[in-house]
């Protein structure tokens, strides 16, 4: 999975109307391109609002956003990807790089996570996610 951070307007607010056009347009055509060729599963911008829940029985409740916006996860794309060095030759293709926007490369679990817990349904394989 790419997580991208450091996806703020701030981080795109030297670029003129006409370059960030550009870079949407380079941007859905990276996705586009990785949808096509069967590369990316899905991927979705998310809000910049956050909730943070912690505590015994989620006692804790936090809104955001955060003063650590570059930390925080912006979106994500879901790519097949084959190992670690195929994810991140996709990720390094990624237009927006150029302006600050960092990408986190994590692999999904395949059966379950380090405490036991079931991360798929029943029956269901997956292709070497990243």
């Amino acid at each position: 999975m790419l997580l991208f951070r450091n996806t703020g307007p701030e981080v795109f607010a030297a670029l003129s109307e006409t370059e960030k056009q550009g870079l949407i347009d380079r941007w859905n055509e990276w996705f586009g391109g990785l949808v096509a060729a069967g590369r990316a599963t899905e991927g979705q911008p998310l809000e910049p609002e956050t909730r943070i829940v912690a505590g015994p029985r989620g006692a804790r409740v936090t809104d955001g956003p955060f003063a650590e916006t570059k930390e925080a996860i912006g979106g994500y794309v879901k790519v097949l990807a084959r190992d670690l060095a195929d994810a991140t030759a996709i990720a390094q293709q990624h237009p927006a790089l150029a302006h600050g926007m960092i990408i986190e490369i994590r692999a999904l679990t395949t059966a379950s996570c380090h405490l036991g817990v079931m991360t798929l349904p029943a029956g269901k394989t997956v292709e070497t996610p990243v």
